[in-house]
């Protein structure tokens, strides 16, 4: 294998996490460090930032700064939803990124997103294939959703699994401070993949959290959700239940009361207000008090409650993309296997073509979910729960998140 030497470009998309800029830090950790690697540039919004020409230099960044990144929730470089055009159809922006490639000698690209974005990872690389430009593409895994094809789990599913069932077992205690009884709606993302609902289980599973739990992996049966609520309020004087917003009749219609006339960039609809539906069902269902919770941003954007093992193994995702193509591989996606090391729960890296995983969603197993659909088997806690383990040592300023403050230096 021949050297490849020239600048990187690093860039964020997607819905962000309270790791993903974990995986930053290991994409310019490693590759401040190499030799192969002339210069560090981060985009500004994802390939947005390549495609206008708005990327950092992050070789002028304080180090310290940079070590920071670890422990800073969302995407310090800026998101993105942008959906690039088959470059069959359309090639204008593919010509773009090439000519920004060009003006900076860029010889290695880091893309760090969920499924749209390895399509766009992929798309980008096949298209560099086509063309004759030496570039190594790679992708760095990255979603709350836990729904990417290929990997064992997600960076950024485990802080938001356990911000979830804490914030569960800190609702249930709430629940049940008064003589009359109550019923809570917990609303919890995932379109259409229930790994984050499933992870409120973990709450029940330690005697605290939901007594019924919906994924969209199984058709929502109103009628009788609503005898299950009436059974187990009358059985319990009080009911939790937990819902992914994603949850859908067997026709494929969402329950939730948004339309899907809102979508994002890639046709997605935007859901919401599914807890306040719900809600409205169970107390003209019941006539009990009823309160509707939707978790909303805070599950992704819960840096206090993450997981050290999520904050270490996005770091090892970003740095082990890095070593991977320096050593001369391209066109893949890093990936983790789990496996056990002297009794306990262990992760490696593995490599993904960017191909089977672009556009493809894992779901939860079909009998990790109960036969009646209104919660997990204990499969699913067995698999979430090492994931969820470890404290991190946040910094701290005046006892509040002392979180990257980087200086954004536009590269010229």
């Amino acid at each position: 294998m021949s050297e490849l030497k020239g600048a990187c470009i690093f860039g964020q998309s997607g819905g962000p996490t309270s790791v993903i800029n974990a995986s930053a830090f290991g994409v310019f950790d490693a590759a401040l460090k190499s030799p192969s690697i002339t210069r560090v540039l981060g985009a500004e919004h994802g390939i947005k930032g390549v495609l206008n020409d708005r990327l950092f230099d992050i070789d002028k960044e304080d180090p310290a700064e940079l070590k920071l990144l670890k422990y800073t929730p969302s995407s310090a470089l800026g998101s993105c939803r942008y959906k690039m055009a088959d470059p069959d159809v359309d090639d204008t922006d593919y010509k773009r990124i090439l000519e920004i490639f060009k003006k900076y000698d860029v010889r290695y690209f880091f893309y760090n997103g969920g499924n749209d974005s390895m399509d766009t990872c992929n798309k980008i690389s096949k298209y560099m294939q086509k063309v004759g430009y030496d570039c190594r593409v790679m992708g760095v895994p990255k979603t709350i959703d836990n729904d990417l094809f290929g990997t064992d789990h997600c960076p950024g599913y485990a802080s938001a699994a356990k911000y979830i069932a804490t914030s569960c077992m800190e609702v249930y205690q709430d629940a049940r401070v008064y003589d009359t009884g109550m019923i809570c709606i917990i609303e919890i993302m995932g379109r259409h993949a229930g790994w984050l609902a499933g992870a409120s289980a973990l709450a029940t599973a330690y005697g605290a959290g939901p007594d019924l739990v919906y994924l969209p992996e199984t058709d929502f049966d109103m009628d009788k959700f609503l005898v299950d609520v009436e059974r187990i309020y009358k059985e319990k004087g009080n009911c939790m239940v937990a819902v992914s917003e994603g949850i859908h009749y067997a026709d494929g219609t969402f329950v939730s009361e948004a339309k899907t006339s809102a979508t994002d960039g890639f046709g997605h609809a935007q859901l919401g207000g599914l807890a306040a539906t719900l809600a409205q069902a169970c107390k003209e269902k019941t006539g009990a008090k009823v309160r509707g919770i939707e978790l909303s941003l805070l599950q992704r954007c819960g840096a206090h409650l993450a997981s050290e093992t999520d904050i270490e193994e996005a770091y090892m995702s970003g740095k082990a993309a890095v070593e991977n193509a320096v050593n001369g591989i391209s066109d893949k996606m890093v990936g983790f296997e789990r496996g056990i090391r002297n009794g306990k729960y262990a992760c490696k890296t593995k490599l993904l073509n960017l191909t089977d995983v672009a556009n493809t969603e894992k779901k939860v197993p079909r009998e990790w979910i109960n036969a009646e659909g209104n919660g997990v088997e204990k499969a699913f806690i067995d698999y979430a729960l090492p994931l969820i383990q470890g404290e991190p040592d946040l910094p701290k300023q005046d006892s509040l998140p002392r979180f990257a403050k980087l200086k954004k230096i536009l590269a010229k």
